[in-house]
């Protein structure tokens, strides 16, 4: 069985880029913390994460290459404490989005255990090019 790519298609060219952001994105679906994402306005979004027993400083965010990468590392203060159970996660994590070139990260803010950072996509540019048709 052949494996269909975007570059199959004679009229879709130069979109490789897209099929390995694809495949990126695909590959990144760990369930922790969890997140929702809204639409706020037409051109604004909002990601939200539950990220309960983190503090500001546990928390870093980031644009790398195109991507919204949020980490996040606790401080385990468990060495002087005894649990007879532990339910509440204290792990580190790494969650990333990737976002078009048209789309930029604005404000984080921490409210109630929960960690809002706003995006914002500029409307793209129509452009129209003339090509003149020279004889060969």
């Amino acid at each position: 069985m052949t494996k269909l790519t975007l570059g199959s298609y004679p009229h879709m060219l130069g979109f490789e880029q897209l099929e390995r952001l694809l495949e990126r994105t695909a590959k990144s679906s760990e369930g922790y913390p969890p997140f929702n994402i809204e639409q706020t306005s037409d051109r604004s979004y909002r990601i939200t994460l539950a990220v309960a027993g983190f503090r500001e400083e546990d928390l870093a965010i980031t644009v790398e290459d195109r991507q919204l990468v949020i980490r996040g590392r606790s401080r385990d203060d468990g060495a002087e404490r005894v649990f007879l159970h532990r339910g509440i996660a204290a792990r580190q994590f790494q969650r990333t989005f990737v976002l078009a070139d048209n789309v930029e990260v604005g404000e984080a803010v921490m409210e109630n255990g929960l960690l809002h950072v706003d995006l914002t996509q500029s409307a793209p540019e129509t452009v129209v090019q003339t090509i003149t048709i020279r004889k060969g």
